[in-house]
């Protein structure tokens, strides 16, 4: 209120922290309804700007960049991840992320484009299996052990097949590590009573569990150990000057986070949208046919000349952005367009009510991939679109994450489509309570074609793992 923001009534000690119980894209939304593009909230005593206004958030997150708005909030309680890019600061982090820059180059995508070609086909393989004996499939759980598969083989210098192997101890350990919720007791001790932050990090209390880092740790030493002379030169193989071993297995393990979260989940929304949209992926499996006649092998060069399958990828990403939020903290007071920022706030970008704001995207709900098409691109805000963030600190490992979500994209619509049926309820209903936005997709019924045999099956609603639709062959 001293600064003229206003923004929901906080409590003693709690502040508005409690609100998110009814989910971050619900309540965000409804702040910006009610109080317009600033808003203020408090996460205990912590103050927190809500911020919609473009041009404030073209010199947050570039034009202050490394100024002011270098660094991400940090809760603390990180454990052995002290040291990773999504976590260090300042000049910690620019060193760490110039040296990890170089791995995501075009040339290290090209050559991390057969290992991801070896994983995609072996998921196809999985899937005509599967259709050939009418079994029911989890498309969260074959999407997230194929990324899984990627992403291991890419930064870990290991191949598993955790599509045939689910209780593989590395598929097992990750799956304990992507656990979080926004109401962890942990956290909300650590945000209403952040004094007790350092007692805690004495007693080497972590979000992340115990057993299962101890695991990683081990496992990525012994996998640097003997391949340190590897010739694919990945991650984590002690080939990237400029790093400690420490900080080396650090950026491998949040390598996998990111990896994992973010292909396997953009791949259950993009096979739903395609269910549902049928004249979108006909035309989406009409490019395939062109650039990769014949079913053909996909390539490198092939995927970057899809125009229509990257419109359909990022309407997907605007739909449904796999993160809620992006946060930056100011390191000095200062005024941006107008409004005094305090040192030590919080500036928070609520990029799904961003992604759904009308004035921007006309019929946001629709799903409409000519949104992003060479015609209306320029048309486009660029702070309107921010799946991977903006700036210097944006995602660095975006162009990894859309190769391998486009290639196994193509493998799979070259022979076979989605499709809802009669029981599929088409309507998803967004669940945003971590840093991820998880879905509980409404779907009860899914079939899998094999010439004219299928079979219904009933599908569980919850927001952790989801079926979408069945498949067909496509010729």
């Amino acid at each position: 209120c001293k600064l003229g923001i206003q923004g929901p009534k906080p409590l003693p000690f709690i502040g508005t922290f409690l609100e998110y119980k009814r989910g971050l894209f619900i309540f965000d939304n409804a702040c910006y309804q009610k109080y317009g593009d600033v808003w203020g909230l408090f996460d205990g005593r912590l103050p927190i700007m809500g911020v919609m206004d473009t041009a404030m958030i073209k010199t947050i997150l570039v034009k202050e960049c490394y100024s002011v708005f270098t660094n991400r909030r940090d809760f603390g309680l990180n454990g052995e991840l002290h040291d990773a890019v999504t976590t260090v600061e300042d000049d910690e982090w620019k060193r760490i992320r110039s040296t990890l820059s170089p791995s995501f180059t075009s040339g290290r995508l090209k050559d991390m484009f057969m290992i991801m070609t070896q994983h995609s086909r072996n998921l196809v393989k999985f899937l005509q299996k599967k259709v050939d004996t009418d079994e029911v499939l989890e498309v969260k759980e074959i999407f997230g052990a194929y990324s899984m598969d990627v992403v291991a083989s890419s930064a870990f210098s290991v191949d598993i097949d955790s599509i045939n192997q689910p209780n593989d101890p590395l598929v097992v350990n990750v799956k304990k590590l992507l656990k979080f919720n926004l109401l962890n007791p942990l956290l909300i001790l650590v945000v209403l009573f952040p004094f007790m932050r350092p007692l805690l990090e004495m007693c080497n209390v972590s979000f992340l569990p115990a057993g299962a880092m101890k695991f990683f740790y081990s496992f990525l030493r012994k996998i640097k150990a003997e391949r340190s002379k590897n010739v694919h030169n990945r991650l984590c193989c002690g080939c990237v000057p400029g790093l400690t071993d420490h900080e080396i297995l650090s950026q491998a393990l949040t390598y996998i986070f990111g990896g994992y979260e973010t292909s396997s989940s953009t791949l259950g929304f993009l096979s739903y949208n395609l269910a549902t949209n049928p004249d979108v992926q006909a035309a989406l499996q009409d490019e395939i046919d062109q650039i990769f006649p014949d079913k053909a092998p996909p390539t490198y060069e092939g995927l970057m000349q899809m125009e229509y399958l990257d419109m359909v990828i990022n309407e997907t990403l605007r739909v449904y952005p796999i993160i809620s939020r992006l946060e930056r903290v100011a390191k000095a007071t200062v005024e941006v367009n107008g409004v005094t920022i305090p040192k030590g706030t919080v500036v928070m970008i609520p990029i799904m009510v961003l992604h759904h704001h009308p004035t921007h995207w006309p019929k946001p709900e629709v799903f409409r991939p000519e949104r992003f098409s060479k015609g209306n691109r320029e048309n486009i805000d660029p702070y309107t679109f921010l799946t991977f963030g903006m700036g210097p600190r944006n995602c660095i490992g975006m162009r990894f994450a859309l190769q391998t979500i486009k290639l196994v994209t193509v493998e799979i619509l070259q022979r076979f489509s989605f499709v809802t049926c009669k029981e599929t309820e088409v309507r998803l209903l967004i669940v945003s309570m971590g840093l991820l936005v998880c879905l509980s997709l409404c779907v009860y019924a899914c079939k899998f074609f094999t010439d004219s045999s299928y079979r219904v099956c009933r599908v569980t609603d919850h927001y952790s793992s989801y079926r979408v639709c069945r498949v067909t062959d496509h010729y």
